[in-house]
């Protein structure tokens, strides 16, 4: 197999989906530098990440390295040969596996996977248990993501760029830097069972990051976007005269360690308990830029 003849089919792959490779790469569950490195051939693809590349991209593993009637242990079936990378398939190919799930399989088991990290605690979920959630074998997930710690690196990413696409959903068009911070807290605070599950994930991953290298990584990584994310906010209302002058980078990470804490606080507690619940965080947080960051109105 070249090495840059696949980088070349999957370079096609990534145009037929019209997105960039940054996006393309959020798609197939990697880091966007690994992808590059691997394009411009100073990185091998694993078997993995060709598989995943295949599913995405609707094409056949054996026609991005290049090999006639290559079979795919995921679904069973097997793949024909072409020069390079099209969906579409002569009458002579084989019948075409049934559709893949929304997203595609690999995406399909990191949303189960995040799922069930929620509800059991990542050393509580089997790849067995993964397998019956996706209604696929255990072969089919060891061909997207061979070990656990892939896995796991996969689920954490993919947290990462949806909890990312949230935020820049939220306050998409949103120019009043108060305004804005108040968008990003409401965003934290778990009120729904969506939101619950997310934070129950972080909550489980932040303990695997204290023993994964890989994980802990990902931890400064997300955490270095977030709190420049919340920095950037806290710069512009200085500017716009919404905040007072602060210490920006100290100011966003004293109000990201509050919404960590709090938060944990509220998970922990009983549904009910007085001062924990999701409402009495959100308005911790809110007195906290009130009494820390406000600017004092000059009208009074």
């Amino acid at each position: 197999m070249q090495q840059d003849e696949v980088a070349a089919r999957v370079r096609q792959v990534i145009d037929a989906a019209g997105v960039s490779a940054r996006e393309f790469a959020r798609r197939i569950v990697i880091d966007p530098s690994k992808l590059s490195r691997s394009l411009n051939g100073t990185r091998r693809f694993t078997a993995a990440e060709l598989a995943r590349i295949a599913d995405i991209g609707g094409v056949d593993v054996g026609l991005l390295i290049g090999a006639a009637g290559t079979a795919d242990p995921a679904d069973g079936t097997a793949g024909g040969a072409a020069s390079a990378v099209s969906p579409a398939r002569s009458p002579s190919a084989p019948r075409p596996a049934p559709p893949s799930p929304e997203g595609g399989r690999p995406l399909q088991i990191v949303r189960e996977t995040v799922r069930l990290i929620a509800e059991r605690g990542f050393h509580a979920v089997r790849v067995a248990d993964i397998a019956a959630a996706c209604h696929t074998s255990t072969a089919a997930i060891h061909y997207h993501f061979p070990g656990r710690d892939e896995l796991l690196e996969a689920a954490v990413r993919w947290c990462m760029d949806e909890d990312t696409r949230r935020r820049a959903d939220a306050t998409a068009g949103t120019r009043h830097a108060g305004d804005e911070l108040r968008l990003l807290i409401e965003l934290q605070t778990p009120r729904t069972e969506q939101q619950r599950r997310q934070w129950c994930v972080w909550l489980d991953l932040w303990a695997e990051a204290a023993r994964s290298t890989t994980v802990g990584r990902l931890h400064v990584e997300y955490y270095r976007q977030w709190r420049g994310t919340v920095a950037e906010v806290i710069r512009r209302g200085v500017e716009q005269g919404v905040f007072r002058p602060v210490d920006v980078d100290g100011a966003a990470l004293a109000l990201t360690a509050l919404i960590d804490g709090l938060a944990s606080q509220v998970l922990a507690a009983e549904p009910g308990s007085p001062g924990t619940g999701a409402q009495s965080m959100h308005d911790a947080l809110i007195a906290h830029v009130d009494a820390c960051l406000t600017a004092p109105d000059p009208s009074r």
